[in-house]
């Protein structure tokens, strides 16, 4: 576009963003990744030409921390975003106080469900801790350039910035997967079959898996005023909009979309599978344990691309319930078990509300937590698409 905006279709982002009209932004991934969402997120992040992935860390929970790292490596292969290699960091870091692992959506080994994962050629990098790797790689951006995507535990963010609260102010922004609002905040169908009809969460019946393994490190984060200020949240209330229907399943097993200037690649020596094939076996497990879980039957939501997606591509995201109204919110989250179990728990002792995610309004034009009430749906699967048809011609 000869005026430099920035177009709102996918199609129109890629070529602006490949033709140079814009500077990619720099992009620092933190994920566990098992579920689907996690494979979905490190190819939107490694693929689409509005963004430079600086680099990965990966964290305990959708599966044990070596096999989040594991698999964080194995997506990489698949998708060809292992070339250049020396320009990653893939590093983890362990943490001292035991968290649930989500074999239940993810299987044991958090990647379960599909035959064609290939094994990596590259090793996750162990030199230096994954928060020095994080530290050095997003303060060695231009200021205001560079953003932090989490879309697992904020452990590793929390003591990012505690650490190093210098960054606060370097970065453009913080994009987190996680939480949950409830009472209607969005259109989205929340909780699941066993903990009752007035649950919200997906891990109890108040609080999301992310934010309920690390409560206190959430808490750490959205109670930094500066660092709110710059902080999008995704929250089931969005990605529970986002089904991955048969018809789109469909659509991305044989490709629906024209990819403007992708070069294909000259013959690798590694044998890949077909891409989407194997994004395609990912939903399919997905959708089945989301089925089982709480009683989707119309196809599972992909979470933590959306939270890759907000930091390229905010008009997707619609704030407040009406166009072009601005919100701004206060998140607190409940960090112990003096509330004691609650109704609706399904059955589980000693629940509580750990991990819920309570929002205020910030009035007038404060600073805040941004987070989305709507998405546009269709524009978010054509955008996986493209990044889908990137991948598949490097292969």
């Amino acid at each position: 576009m000869g005026d430099g905006k920035m177009p709102e279709d996918p199609s129109a982002l890629w070529a602006f963003y490949s033709n140079g009209v814009s500077q990619p932004i720099n992009l620092w991934l933190d994920c566990d990744t098992g579920l689907s969402s996690d494979a979905f997120a490190i190819l939107m992040a490694s693929m689409h030409p509005a963004l430079k992935l600086l680099g990965i860390s990966t964290v305990h929970g959708n599966a044990p921390l070596e096999n989040t790292t594991y698999n964080t490596l194995a997506i990489l292969e698949a998708s060809s975003s292992t070339s250049g290699c020396n320009s990653w960091f893939l590093a983890a870091l362990p943490r001292a106080t035991k968290i649930p692992t989500d074999h239940g959506f993810a299987g044991n080994s958090g990647l379960d469900g599909t035959t064609l994962l290939p094994s990596p050629t590259m090793s996750a990098q162990t030199n230096t801790s994954a928060i020095e790797a994080m530290y050095s790689a997003l303060r060695s951006s231009p200021p205001q350039s560079a953003w932090l995507v989490a879309t697992g535990a904020l452990t590793n963010v929390a003591i990012l910035f505690l650490l190093h609260p210098d960054l606060v102010s370097h970065i453009a922004g913080l994009s987190i997967m996680g939480g949950v609002v409830g009472g209607g905040f969005s259109d989205a169908k929340l909780g699941t079959k066993t903990h009752g009809s007035n649950s919200f969460g997906n891990w109890t019946p108040y609080a999301e898996f992310n934010i309920f393994c690390d409560p206190e490190a959430a808490h750490s984060v959205f109670s930094t005023p500066a660092l709110a200020a710059k902080t999008t949240l995704i929250p089931l209330d969005i990605t529970h909009l986002v089904f991955a229907t048969e018809s789109i399943r469909a659509k991305l097993l044989h490709g629906s979309t024209a990819t403007p200037s992708i070069p294909i690649s000259p013959a690798s020596s590694v044998a890949r599978p077909s891409i989407r094939p194997l994004f395609h076996e990912i939903l399919i497990f997905f959708a089945t344990t989301y089925a089982d879980v709480f009683g989707m039957t119309t196809g599972p939501p992909l979470h933590d691309p959306l939270a890759v997606a907000a930091v390229f591509t905010p008009a997707l995201f619609r704030e407040g319930r009406d166009a072009g109204e601005r919100e701004r919110w206060i998140v607190d989250v409940v960090r112990d078990d003096a509330i004691g179990d609650v109704a609706g728990s399904g059955g589980k002792k000693g629940v509580g509300q750990v991990g819920r995610t309570v929002v205020r309004k910030v009035e007038g034009n404060g600073g805040g937590v941004r987070i989305p009430r709507g998405v546009d749906v269709a524009r978010f699967w054509e955008t996986i698409d493209l990044c889908l048809s990137k991948a598949e011609r490097m292969a």
